[in-house]
Formats: structure tokens, sequence, C-alpha cells
């Protein structure tokens, strides 16, 4: 394996508090020297970081990559390097696929695509029931020596509150983490946060008591198990409310939010633009600041880009027979960044959301820098300026609400278990 020199990058360590100018060295796929000047190394590569950050890869807790069954919008080739080009050296994978990662036989095609791919890691996720019907429990113990570190409802909450209440037990057995989608379908009809806007445009509005009345009713069935609970997708003020009273009484008890809540809000939505029609949808300024001050004082510790790449015909027609969701990978790292320059942030807490607690969560070794560690290593450039256009999206969705926004950071190089996945030209 290639020994590889980053020389003079700014080292920065979201877990340790690292913040300095120094080298480091990789051989072997882990990093042997870190800090300070290296002279003692022979390297088969060096890579001058000057003026650059040299941090922990970004795991994206929430990145669907279409394949198997819809390889028609993406795959897990092309959404893979797409992620390793922006950043991410780790894709946590939902198992809402076709067929659902329900057996150990799926997730071993998609971890032997991902190899294959030779991208970003692929981490799929078990499915918490068979075919994730809410009806009889997944095979856990199977799907855990198959590589899923935690299970997931993938975005289909379990409504038998019993069946719920045992396979969050189950996993508990297997010190499984179940992620589950804080959202009552029955009241999730509409494509819109119901709001003025949704009343301007005429469009059938999804209140937020859709995701309090399914969030309320996990909180209680999860306070009656001793199982880890993850809530994804957190949208609204009063789901982070209800999230905060809960901790109190959960120590174990976390939540995430998709990276585009923090900067949109339902308004964006006004000219009837399909990119702004996402599960859960977009809600108010209100919303918005309560989730920022929810990621501020730690009640969600994990940003996600919430990656849901489509074709074209998918977001061609009127805004509520439009499929939900947005490409997201390409822009996690600088909309990140972002959070830092509007004050929402410090830098080193910021990077945690989309390193170290990832990581602690489905006790990955990534997200860190550490003498040993793995090597899943991000360079960026952070004065280098792009814009966010389909020519520049890596990712075959080019379906993102950030398309025509100017960025002011870059990774230029990325690597995962030491291998160089991406090499920008600094010109």
């Amino acid at each position: 394996m290639t020994r590889i020199l980053i020389r003079q990058g700014r080292l920065i360590d979201p877990e340790s508090g690292l913040d300095e100018v120094g080298d480091l060295a990789v051989a072997d796929g882990r990093i042997v020297q870190l800090g300070g000047i290296v002279d003692d190394f022979t390297p088969d590569q060096t890579i001058d970081a000057t003026g650059q950050w040299v941090m922990p890869g970004l795991i994206d807790l929430s990145a669907r990559l279409r394949e198997p069954g819809l390889t028609r919008k993406a795959d897990i080739a092309s959404e893979s390097r797409a992620a390793a080009a922006a950043g991410i050296t780790t894709l946590v994978m939902p198992p809402d696929t076709t067929p659902v990662m329900d057996s150990p036989a799926v997730v071993e095609q998609v971890t032997h695509r991902a190899e294959q791919a030779a991208g970003a890691r692929v981490v799929p996720l078990g499915a918490l029931t068979l075919g994730l019907a809410g009806e009889q429990l997944s095979a856990m113990a199977g799907l855990a020596a198959a590589g899923c570190p935690a299970v997931s409802d993938g975005g289909r909450p379990v409504q038998d509150s019993r069946v719920l209440r045992n396979a969050l037990d189950y996993a508990c057995t297997f010190s499984l983490p179940a992620l589950l989608t804080p959202v009552d379908p029955f009241l999730a009809t509409g494509c819109l946060n119901e709001g003025p806007t949704a009343t301007r445009l005429g469009l059938p509005g999804v209140p937020a008591a859709a995701e309090t009345a399914g969030l309320g009713r996990q909180l209680a069935v999860a306070g009656a198990t001793r199982a880890r609970v993850h809530v994804g997708r957190l949208s609204s003020a009063e789901g982070a409310r209800l999230l905060t009273d809960e901790q109190g009484r959960q120590r174990r008890l976390s939540a995430d939010v998709a990276i585009h809540q923090l900067f949109l809000t339902d308004q964006d939505a006004m000219e009837y633009d399909t990119r702004f029609h996402l599960d859960p949808p977009l809600r108010d300024i209100v919303d918005r600041q309560a989730l920022r001050q929810a990621v501020a004082d730690r009640v969600v510790r994990i940003i996600c880009s919430d990656h849901q790449p489509h074709d074209g015909d998918a977001k061609d027609g009127p805004f509520a027979s439009t499929e939900p969701g947005a490409s997201g990978i390409d822009t996690l790292l600088p909309l990140v960044l972002r959070l830092v320059e509007d004050e929402v942030l410090p830098l080193h807490r910021a990077l945690a959301t989309v390193t170290v607690e990832p990581a602690r969560l489905l006790g990955l070794e990534g997200g860190r820098l550490g003498l040993g560690g793995v090597a899943d290593l991000v360079v960026v450039d952070p004065v280098a300026p792009w814009f966010c256009t389909r020519e520049t999206l890596g990712s075959r969705g080019h379906n993102s609400p950030f398309l025509g926004w100017e960025f002011s950071a870059r990774a230029t190089h990325t690597l995962v278990g030491g291998r160089l996945i991406r090499a920008a030209d600094r010109a």
C-alpha cells in the first residue's frame, strides 16, 4: 500500500481538539506520524497541504445510493465516488432498497459493490423488520454478522407499538442502535409544511404534529426498553422540544438533522420549484432557528446530508406529484463550514457533527485523527470558491436545492483507508 506524507497542513481533530500546523504520515492504511515535522519517513507520495486543512473524512449518516433497485437514478459506484470527491469517506446507507436490506445476502451484495467502486466506504444499515413492513422482526444477528452496525426503519415507521417495543428489545440484545423516523404517516399526507406558504400555493400541508405524534409514541416505547435509540431527520421546533425534554430521562437518546433544514424554509418553494419538495418538508423560519439552536445546544449532535438523488423525470411535474428528496453529498462539507461562518457552531464542534459523533453512534473507527487510527482523511482548501451547478455536482442526482449558491471551501484530496481516492489540481 502507498506510503503518503501530507506536509504542513492545519491538522484538525474534532475529538481531541488538536489544531496545529504539521505533517501527517500514512502507511498500511493507518496514521503512523502526526504533528511536527516528519523527517524519518520515506513516502511514495507527498501532498503539499500548505494553507489547507487536514481533518477526518466526513461520515454521512443518511445517504440513499439507489442500488439495488433504482439504478436509473444513481448507483453505489457513482455516489461513493462523488462522496469521496466531496470529502466524505463513509456513507451510511438506509435499508429501504429493493430488495430491502433485511437479509445478509442483500447486505453482502451492497458491500461487494462498494468495494468494487473504490470510492467512499459504504456502511449498510439492517432493516428493523422484515421488508420494513413493521410486522415481523428481522434476523438482526445475521445482519450484524454481515456488517450492519445498526438497524433502521428506513423511513417507514413501525406502526404497531408492540412490534416496535419487541424490535427495540431485540436490537438491544445485540447492542445494535435503532434508527427511527419520527413521523405519523397518517398525518404526513401533504408535500409542504402546513402554514401560510402552503396555503398561498394551494398545496396540501404537513403539520408539525405529524412529527411530534410519531416522535412522542416512539419515545414512550423506547423509554420502556434499554435500547440505544436514534431519531433521524428532525424537522420542527416542537420535535426539538420533545427531544430535549426526553433526553433528561433517556441518556442514550440521540438525534440528527438534515443539513438543508438548517438553511432553507418552506418559503424557498414559493415558485413551485420541485427541488424544494422534501421529506420531511421544509418548515418555517422559527423551526429553522430552533433546529440551529438544538444543534448548538448539543440536543442534536449529528448532521447528515439525507442524500436522495433523483433523475429528471422524478422532479418534472406539478409540485405535489413529484418525488421528495434532495441530492446532498456534494454540498454537505461546505454547508457545515457555512454554519461556522454564520456563528452557529465553532469549527471543531461543527466538524464533530459529521465525523466523530456519527462514528460514536455506530461504533465506527473513523471520524478522528490519531496515531494508529484508520487513514480516512480529507484535505480541504478553505478558500476555494466554487458555484453549485449541475456541472459541478459529482452525484448523478442534480436535484440540489443549493444550485446557484457560491461556496468557499472544497476538498482537494481524500484518502480512504490510506488509499488516495481524490487528488485535485490546486491550480
